[in-house]
């Protein structure tokens, strides 16, 4: 399939290779692994305000259902295309398997930068995506969620398209909607949680705690890397840099994450904070600054073999979905960087969205401290089942929690068997 040659894709390929060889699981599923079960791409025409119709492109992919429907964001980005939507599905596949959910892996998106259209305009493009994919989604089949570009709303006006075409409101359709229409306490700030969850786990794995000595650079300061740094700060830890697309913030002292966050949240860019001791970085030297912890939580391949020997952290979270290239994890695992890999780190939102799903096809609902305990549980088990496959194997992190997962599929897919056979 000469299509899928992203540089996430190759290097999702390349981790399944090396995750299967080293476990010696069964070539006929990890044949069946490397490609997704569906790709569908529609066509979006929406009419804009000024009257003129502008058609967008739109993909969801299926990637994997052996253990559940599907289930994965939607991204609305101009970078969108079918080769990293079948990335991403193929990684929420294995992130599934590995916290042990009764779900496939999926992804969707629209090639569009939301912030150029006013918002009946992103209203109209969700509807009728919505729409076009609606035959392909459903709470049995493939629970859509918010991803980069989207948001509650956007799951709202895609809950409703869906649930006006079948004549009654279908909460579990997708997840990370508003509470008022079958959302779940705790979705909005669940990635950001669980990436703190996993350093947490991680310190504790090594003996130590987080205190105000623990430096930590968050690169994406958005809807996982703020939940995130409110958590590490809320567990001792000091916040030193941050960082959007318009560039950083730098603070020795340790920055205000109450106060950036505000600023953040009002729609403004980093490249317009002022404070007195905080001084404007780039994207590139907040990737390169010696701290305890760097979490990559924007976007993927921020850290590739062209900057990797400039990282200086001891410990990368993966909060983004594959922000580190092969290449790069190979020579970070090399020079003893403790990796959380992604598929385990941002995890979080996945689980709280399943958490969602269950409450709305249960129409019941959990308060918080449910919603955070049980969170804590699974994400915690799960990197347990990590740290093992890593000693068991003699292998980074990055591979046991793909070995973790690939057992758990391996298992299931050997069982359901082949159809027709």
């Amino acid at each position: 399939m000469a299509l899928y040659h992203s540089p996430l894709y190759n290097d999702a390929l390349a981790q399944l290779e090396m995750a299967s060889t080293t476990m010696k699981a069964d070539p006929n599923i990890i044949e069946r692994l490397k490609y997704p079960k569906r790709a569908i791409q529609v066509s979006i025409p929406v009419r804009l305000d000024d009257g003129t119709v502008k058609t967008f492109e739109g993909y969801r992919v299926q990637h994997n259902m052996t253990l559940g429907p599907g289930k994965g964001g939607i991204r609305f980005h101009p970078h969108v295309d079918l080769s990293e939507t079948t990335a991403l599905a193929m990684l929420m596949t294995f992130k599934c398997a590995l916290v042990g959910l009764p779900l496939g892996g999926a992804k969707g998106g629209v090639k569009v930068d939301p912030n150029e259209l006013s918002r009946q305009e992103l209203q109209a493009l969700t509807r009728r995506y919505a729409m076009e994919i609606g035959p392909f989604v459903g709470p049995d089949k493939d629970i859509p969620a918010p991803d980069i570009g989207t948001d509650r709303q956007t799951m709202a006006w895609f809950m409703d398209t869906y649930s006006q075409i079948h004549g009654y409101a279908s909460h579990g359709v997708v997840t990370g909607k508003p509470i008022s229409v079958g959302g779940s306490l705790g979705r909005e700030e669940a990635t950001g949680r669980g990436v703190a969850y996993c350093i947490q786990f991680a310190y504790e794995k090594m003996n130590k705690r987080l205190d105000k000595s623990t430096t930590v650079a968050i690169h994406g300061f958005g809807k996982v890397g703020i939940p995130a740094a409110e958590d590490l700060v809320a567990q001792g830890a000091t916040i030193v840099a941050v960082s959007d697309y318009s560039g950083g913030l730098y603070c020795e002292a340790g920055l205000d994450i109450k106060k950036i966050a505000t600023f953040v949240r009002e729609r403004h860019l980093m490249k317009d904070y002022q404070q007195e001791g905080v001084e404007h970085i780039s994207n590139e030297e907040l990737l390169e600054l010696d701290v305890d912890v760097l979490v990559p939580a924007a976007i993927d391949s921020v850290v590739t073999k062209e900057n990797c020997e400039k990282v200086r952290a001891k410990m990368i979270a993966e909060g983004a979905n594959g922000p580190l290239t092969k290449e790069a994890v190979a020579y970070l695992t090399d020079k003893n960087v403790f990796i959380i890999p992604d598929i385990l780190c941002n995890a979080g939102g996945v689980v709280v969205s399943y958490f969602e799903w269950v409450q709305g096809l249960a129409h019941f609902f959990w308060d918080h401290d449910q919603i955070n305990k049980t969170l804590h549980s699974i994400l915690k088990k799960s990197f347990d089942e990590v740290v093992y496959k890593a000693d068991a194997f003699k292998t980074d992190m990055k591979s046991a929690a793909l070995i973790a997962a690939l057992s758990k599929l391996e298992a299931a897919m050997k069982l359901r068997g082949l159809f027709p056979g």
